[in-house]
């Protein structure tokens, strides 16, 4: 069975961690214990979040004297692509002795016209008091909103239209390899309407609705959502939460689930199924086996049509 797997941040930095590689590489190892069970069985392609670490380096970016202005947020998504990328594939290498695993820097087309250059939403970056994060956003002249308890950047999140390496990743999954790619949802571009030519922008991508667009177009047999709680619920910020364990796409979108969290893995989710007739899943990284094979998490599977 071919599987997308899509890692969430808290997979490689868990909320209120230290950013150091050395924790880093602990939550990898993690993954790679995870993930070790399904690639002797399935083949794997693998994204990751990077909200953490693109938040970091533009922290760092726009604090370097040395620097006549920011790096633009497409290339420090290269560079955590990059990073990320080579964590897991020696991680990953040292779990799964003798299997091929390739970490692939990844580019994903969005349109010019895409209203979320207007309204940033998608979290990126570490997590402040709202005195000290309205204080960087005016030195910064960054956007901030509410995530939890805390404050967060927000950037311009795009939808995804197309990957520009889909066919390269078909020809390393048919050569045997388990392949990382789409980082961060990949690195956004546009392309010129006249020449094709590829532009960065300022923008990160929902890994998730990346990972789903790349499932169909590698006609996967199965998405699977790892996240940092056991399954979707209900009501999940009410004082009585209720596990729903199994939905299906019209389910999902009736739950009005929050845009910074859990919005974004449902609505994905629920693309996936619809227009593949294949099977979701959304849970917890360590329980990625069971959650395959039906015994955790939540399935999202397509609508019962009637007749």
């Amino acid at each position: 069975m071919r599987i997308v797997v899509a890692l969430g941040g808290n997979a490689l930095l868990r909320r209120g961690e230290r950013p150091d590689a050395t924790v880093q590489q602990a939550n990898i190892d993690r993954v790679a214990t995870a993930l070790a069970a399904l690639a002797h069985d399935h083949e794997l392609v693998i994204t990751h979040g990077n909200g953490p670490q693109i938040g970091l380096l533009a922290v760092e970016s726009a604090a370097d004297p040395a620097l006549t202005a920011p790096y633009p947020l497409d290339l420090l998504g290269a560079q955590t692509e990059g990073m990320i990328g080579s964590l897991l594939a020696r991680t990953l290498h040292n779990a799964l002795p003798g299997h091929r695993i390739t970490a692939l820097i990844t580019h994903t087309l969005v349109r010019t016209d895409d209203p979320a250059f207007e309204r940033p939403t998608k979290f990126v970056g570490q997590v402040y008091s709202r005195k000290l994060a309205e204080s960087i956003a005016r030195r910064y002249g960054w956007h901030i909103a509410k995530d939890g308890t805390g404050w967060r950047r927000v950037v311009p999140s795009p939808l995804p239209e197309r990957i520009l390496e889909t066919q390269t990743i078909h020809e390393l999954l048919a050569g045997g390899a388990l392949v990382i790619c789409a980082g961060g949802g990949g690195i956004p571009v546009t392309a010129d309407n006249d020449t094709g030519a590829l532009n960065g922008v300022e923008a990160v991508i929902d890994k998730d609705l990346t990972a789903a667009l790349l499932a169909e177009d590698l006609k996967a047999d199965f998405l699977l959502i790892l996240t940092d709680v056991p399954c979707v619920y209900d009501g999940y910020d009410t004082p009585d939460p209720h596990p729903v364990l199994d939905a299906t796409p019209d389910t999902l979108r009736r739950g009005g689930f929050p845009d910074g969290s859990m919005g974004p893995k449902a609505e994905a989710a629920a693309r996936f199924v619809e227009r593949t007739g294949g099977l979701a899943a959304i849970g917890a990284l360590d329980a990625a086996y069971e959650i395959v094979h039906g015994r955790s998490g939540t399935l999202v599977r397509p609508d019962m049509v009637d007749g």
